[in-house]
């Protein structure tokens, strides 16, 4: 299976749902690897925010992507159609805070990238699949996930109101499904939630034309719905735009009851943290071998998953009975020694600078100097995986800090802060 991007660029303009902001969005073409990025035109030096869990900064009443002036708002639309379409490397260019509400719906979206045609590219897509049942819950949003040879979403809403009240739906997601049964369906709010909304500095765009209004007893004058169901419908694709964020397809039926978009954010990262990743693999052992020195039995890194930059890193670590410290520690009940965890996440962290130092074709090597706020929050075993994330939190000249959490199956083993020095080798 190929990765997919589109063949030629295609625009969208309007005004921003909540911020009023009229801004123009460009979808281009991006290299097999790329991924799916946000590109802020209109501020200087072009800032790149990726669409992926790590940026996400708010989600109150829509998904809010990077930080401070850089944010943008309420992306879920366009991602959704995205999600859809299998779309794996795309740059989004915006020039502004916000994109366009249009009618309020997933469909101009989906037409304009589904007209944009599809270009097959080199390189695996990236798979979460899920083996194995689990359930969420945030706030007043539950979530049962089980396996699945695709993707799939079934929502349940309930709502005080008569036009509401008890919904449900089914969807395959696939690009036929979402352009028939989820594409129109609109966003939807009420009369009674406006000036709570707009003192919050929310649905400063909103209107009849882009979203569906409801009185208390119906719809505002002039308002038709598209389906009897429009409201459950949106609330499937709103869904599956936040998934996209996890950086690839999933494989899985998610059953989701009152969704929101917290709750969404919340299961997209429990699945990136259990779901079998397979595809877009950034550092293989080859490759990791000819950046790191460490070699058997002291190399415990089996792979890169993902790198961004010097920004962040997730590495894998697959703990085995064969493992040699397992002869001397606790024989009879093997645990993995925990500072071999903390060494393992060291040599994660490690990649994350050597790895452009070596492009750079420079001999250095990371000596680690410091470690602050260590907890070991359960032990690990032997035929667990171990799922290094950290990230950069300063770097200066020669020295850097950096916090990972090791994870086993979606539940923190091990968290740490960490300082290191580049030196020559």
């Amino acid at each position: 299976m190929a990765r997919r991007t589109i063949e030629r660029e295609a625009a969208l303009t309007g005004a921003g749902l909540h911020t009023g902001a009229s801004v123009t969005v460009t979808f281009r073409p991006a290299p097999a690897g790329r991924r799916v990025v946000f590109r802020r035109t209109d501020l200087p030096g072009t800032p790149e925010i990726a669409a992926r869990l790590e940026e996400v900064e708010a989600t109150d009443r829509r998904t809010v992507l990077g930080h401070g002036d850089e944010a943008i708002h309420t992306v879920e639309h366009a991602l959704a159609a995205v999600g859809a379409l299998g779309i794996d490397d795309l740059y989004i260019d915006i020039d502004g805070p916000e994109p366009p509400a249009l009618d309020g719906s997933f469909k101009p979206w989906f037409d304009a990238l589904q007209g944009a045609g599809e270009r097959m590219q080199e390189g695996d897509p990236v798979v979460f699949r899920v083996l194995a049942p689990f359930t969420v819950t945030e706030g007043g949003s539950s979530y049962v996930v089980s396996p699945a040879g695709s993707g799939r979403v079934t929502v349940a809403i309930d709502f005080q109101h008569p036009l509401i009240g008890s919904q449900a739906g089914s969807y395959e997601v696939t690009a036929e499904v979402f352009a028939r049964e989820l594409a129109g369906a609109r966003t939807f709010g009420f009369v009674h939630e406006v000036d709570g909304l707009k003192a919050k500095g929310l649905i400063q765009g909103a209107s009849p034309a882009n979203a569906v209004v409801l009185t208390d007893t119906g719809l505002v004058e002039g308002t038709v719905l598209r389906w009897p169901d429009e409201f459950v419908r949106h609330k499937a694709a709103d869904l599956i735009g936040d998934l996209t964020l996890i950086g690839g397809r999933v494989q899985a039926h998610i059953v989701a009851t009152r969704p929101s978009h917290q709750g969404n954010i919340a299961l997209a990262r429990a699945i990136s943290r259990t779901g079998q990743r397979e595809g877009g693999i950034a550092m293989d052992i080859g490759r990791i071998l000819d950046i790191i020195p460490h070699r058997y039995p002291f190399l415990l890194v089996d792979r890169i998953i993902e790198i961004e930059g010097r920004k962040r890193i997730v590495g894998i670590k697959n703990v085995t009975i064969n493992e040699p410290f397992f002869q001397g520690h606790f024989p009879g009940h093997p645990i993995m020694p925990g500072v071999l965890i903390i060494e393992a996440m060291a040599q994660v962290g490690g990649m994350l600078v050597l790895g452009s130092l070596v492009e750079m074709n420079e001999e250095k090597v990371i000596y680690f100097m410091s470690l602050d706020k260590v907890k070991f929050r359960r032990p690990v075993l032997p035929g667990d995986q171990l799922r290094f994330e950290l990230e950069m939190v300063q770097f200066r000249g020669k020295t850097c800090k950096m916090r990972g959490v090791a994870y086993v199956d979606g539940k923190v083993a091990v968290e740490a802060e960490m300082m290191a020095a580049v030196v020559d080798r």
